[in-house]
């Protein structure tokens, strides 16, 4: 393990605070994943990137990490609450499927974009539908506790009754007399609700209509569970009663992680977490993403270009540059000025990378390449700040630029600690990989040409060897001249 502490942001206490696991050499950590009715976009890459990023981290650092990451198939309704029908329901009824072939093909899709994104698999991935069982257990649970009531055929949890013992909001800061008030206000349009003691009671088990699609057999009724509830029966399940690091988009963390902490402390008297991770939004030009406002983009349009908001395709890894660009906890603005600049900025470090086989080992460093390293650990350290080490390994890329243009020099040693440098940040931690599968083969296939170009030049047959450069050039690869020999870089 690292001597040096990991800071990280807690949502639940609103500052940096030590991470110290439950136990010594192992972590534990639940993070909300999607609900499959659609194609994966930016928000969704966001956040499996964070933590990703998150989970890398932690196991370079030497820890055992149990990642489980939700698959929700069931339960979540259309204004995420307690009206509207399940999205996953809903698609299937539009489109004339089965639910479970609405939930494959996107989840299978899902994973598709992100072994696109190279985002490491978790190390387990429920699904709610999976879990039925479970949730049916802790809703009885919660009954016995006092703290949910059976309503013809639903149960609901009792907010008030449980903002008697518990305090309600802590983690999203909202107070339950405002959340009262505000349902207040919409009465007379549940009136059809009034199964509810209160209209902010929240369902841990819903009375499925007859048209409604996906039911199963319970004590109270043919029906369903609830959104939130899949979450507490499947962290608890999986990482125990008490876990490190619950994790998620900032849009879950009301009214989704709330109710989720307030499940937990009915059926256990404490929350499920000691960390509470929130990573932060995606806009688009300034405005917030989503299909009502016409601006949603899917990852297979940014990979294609296929998208009017487009002007043209970005490949995975400049999404995820893009992505690792900005902090986690910070807005982070699209635009196609930003992904260009982001797809040039990782084209630098590539090609600087690829750059340092060629250096040749001089006798003394004169650039202190350790530090470069160490600054790394500090910006990870503290809070995860992927920018700062992007800033490193530019800095990185500068110098390799400069000891190639004999600006410098770097031993044998110093040589080794960037290969370090690139190998354990670019690529192990912050998960960046070169694109072209085959590079080896392309790196041959463009040796090749250069030797070729090189004896047309030699047989002074510039036209050959201009032809070769310029071709090149059209196909996206510059050729440089120096006084030793000639390199290659993708442009």
């Amino acid at each position: 393990m690292m001597e040096n502490p990991v800071y990280l942001y807690n949502s639940l206490t609103r500052k940096k605070e030590h991470f110290i696991p439950l136990n010594e050499q192992s972590i534990g950590m639940y993070v909300c994943g999607p609900t499959v009715y659609g194609d994966a976009h930016l928000g969704h890459a966001r956040s499996a990137i964070a933590f990703d990023l998150i989970f890398r981290y932690f196991k370079h650092l030497g820890y055992k990490v149990r990642y489980v990451r939700n698959i929700t198939d069931v339960g979540h309704l259309e204004n995420d609450a307690d009206q509207g029908e399940d999205k996953i329901g809903k698609k299937a009824r539009l489109e004339n499927l089965e639910p479970m072939e609405v939930v494959q093909y996107y989840m299978d899709a899902y994973h598709s974009d992100m072994d696109r994104l190279n985002t490491l698999k978790p190390s387990i991935e429920p699904r709610a539908s999976g879990h039925i069982p479970e949730q049916i257990a802790l809703t009885k649970k919660i009954i016995a506790a006092g703290y949910a009531y059976e309503s013809n055929g639903s149960v609901y949890f009792d907010l008030l009754k449980y903002s008697q013992v518990y305090p309600y909001g802590e983690l999203s800061g909202r107070i339950l007399d405002d959340l009262i008030a505000g349902a207040g206000n919409m009465r007379r349009e549940l009136e059809g609700q009034s199964e509810k003691r209160n209209p902010a009671d929240f369902a841990l088990w819903k009375k499925a209509s007859p048209e409604h699609i996906m039911h199963w057999e319970s004590p109270w009724s043919e029906g369903f569970p609830g959104w939130h509830l899949e979450c507490t029966a499947m962290s608890e399940k999986y990482l125990g009663e008490t876990f490190d690091i619950h994790g998620g988009g900032m849009d879950l963390l009301f009214p989704h992680h709330e109710s989720e902490i307030a499940q937990s402390c009915a059926c256990n008297g404490h929350g499920p977490a000691r960390y509470w991770m929130h990573n932060n939004m995606i806009t688009v030009n300034g405005q917030k993403m989503g299909k009502s406002l016409g601006n949603s983009i899917t990852l297979g349009d940014f990979f294609t270009g296929k998208n009017t908001l487009l002007t043209k395709s970005f490949s995975p890894m400049t999404i995820r540059f893009f992505i690792l660009q900005g902090h986690y906890r910070s807005t982070l603005d699209f635009s196609n000025e930003a992904l260009e600049a982001s797809e040039k900025g990782l084209k630098r470090l590539i090609n600087a990378y690829l750059l340092i086989e060629k250096i040749k080992a001089g006798v003394k460093n004169t650039f202190d390449i350790p530090a470069l390293i160490q600054n790394c650990y500090k910006a990870l350290n503290d809070d995860f700040n992927s920018p700062i080490v992007i800033a490193e390994l530019f800095e990185g890329s500068r110098i390799i630029n400069l000891v190639y243009n004999n600006d410098g020099q770097l031993n044998r040693d110093g040589i080794d600690d960037l290969r370090k440098l690139f190998s354990n940040f670019m690529f192990d931690i912050l998960g960046l990989r070169l694109e072209t599968e085959d590079h080896q083969d392309l790196k041959k296939v463009l040796d090749i040409l250069i030797d070729i170009r090189d004896l047309a030049k030699q047989n002074k047959d510039y036209t050959i060897s201009d032809s070769i450069r310029n071709r090149l050039l059209a196909a996206g690869y510059q050729l440089k001249d120096a006084r030793e020999e000639t390199t290659w870089s993708k442009i």
